[in-house]
């Protein structure tokens, strides 16, 4: 196995994409509310280097404000397929106004008019206002470009633990944990 937990992660991402048959890039978020209550929810990993893991969100949702209020977070991959699960824990940070514009330019028209119209975990009155709303950015940028609204935009988890989780017969898993030194990564395996 790899000492590199970036370039382990590519390898199980890669092979989940070849048999997970629905979003292979599903992860559970999980933040933290102002007075410490856990907080979790599925979003999408967007992209991943040795800087990071990325998602994008609308920054006045539940998430977002609870990033902004506590700004560390952990993921949670599950491969159901594989048998395999990758949890990491870290420091969260803002993209860049380039990153989080690249991306947004690179999803669907619907999807673009989509950020503008939902107001992202505040109460909705009925599923006629999301289409209202929907229907007004629709006909408000008609055939022009879509610009990203100012409340849109993405986040990096800087991982300080990565923890890979394999199954293995009698459930004797196997498990190995990178943890961030300063310097580079410490590695050790875990009991299961």
């Amino acid at each position: 196995m790899t000492e590199d937990p970036y370039a382990l992660f590519a390898e199980w991402l890669a092979e989940a994409t070849r048999t997970e048959p629905n979003d292979p890039n599903a992860m559970c978020l999980a933040t933290a509310t102002p007075d410490g209550r856990p907080s979790a929810r599925m979003v999408l990993l967007k992209g991943h280097d040795a800087r990071g893991f990325v998602f994008y969100t609308n920054l006045e949702s539940r998430k977002g404000g609870e990033l902004a209020a506590n700004p560390h977070a952990a993921l949670c991959f599950h491969w159901k397929t594989l048998t395999r699960s990758v949890r990491v824990e870290g420091r969260i940070e803002p993209v860049t106004a380039e990153e989080a514009d690249a991306y947004y330019a690179s999803r669907s028209r619907g999807s673009r008019i989509g950020a503008w119209a939902s107001r992202q975990s505040r109460p909705l009155e009925g599923r006629w206002a999301l289409e209202k709303a929907v229907a007004e950015y629709t006909m408000k940028f008609g055939v022009s470009e879509i610009p990203r609204p100012p409340f849109w935009s993405g986040f990096r988890l800087l991982p300080e633990r990565i923890e890979f989780w394999r199954d293995m017969p009698f459930r004797l898993h196997e498990r190995r944990v990178f943890t961030a030194d300063g310097s580079g990564w410490k590695t050790e395996a875990l009991y299961p």
